[in-house]
C-alpha cells in the first residue's frame, strides 16, 4: 500500500446528558492517549458536535490502518478513555458490527 494521505470522517450520536462531560473531558485529553493517536499515524484530528451529533476527521498518514488501528485498541490507557467515552455515545444503526464510530463517505474535497 502507497504511503499517501488520506482523509477519514466518521459520526457518531453523542447522548444529550452527556454533553457537558464530553466537552470536559475533550478540553484536557490524557496526553498517553494523545501520543497513541500520533503513533497511529493520525494527524489533524478534529471532533466537532452539533445538535447531539459528533463528526471527527482526520488524516491518516501511515501504510496499515487497520494495523495501526488494532494497536491502538489494545493500548491500556486508550481503553480506559474508551470506557469513559463509550457510554456517553450512542453509535448509528447502520453501523457496520463491530463499528462504533460509523466512517463516512467523501463526496467532495477542494484543497
Amino acid at each position: 500500500m502507497d504511503n499517501l494521505m488520506r482523509r477519514y470522517g466518521m459520526t457518531i450520536r453523542l447522548r444529550p446528558e452527556a454533553e457537558i462531560a464530553y466537552k470536559q473531558h475533550h478540553r484536557s485529553v490524557w496526553p498517553e492517549v494523545l501520543s497513541k493517536i500520533t503513533e497511529c499515524n493520525i494527524r489533524n484530528y478534529s471532533i466537532f458536535l452539533r445538535d447531539g451529533v459528533l463528526f471527527s476527521y482526520f488524516e491518516y498518514t501511515g501504510e496499515d490502518f487497520s494495523a495501526d488501528m488494532r494497536k491502538m485498541a489494545a493500548h491500556p490507557k486508550t481503553q480506559e478513555w474508551w470506557s469513559i467515552m463509550n457510554p456517553m455515545q450512542t453509535p448509528l444503526a447502520s453501523r457496520v458490527e463491530d463499528e462504533w464510530w460509523a466512517p463516512m463517505t467523501e463526496v467532495f474535497h477542494l484543497d
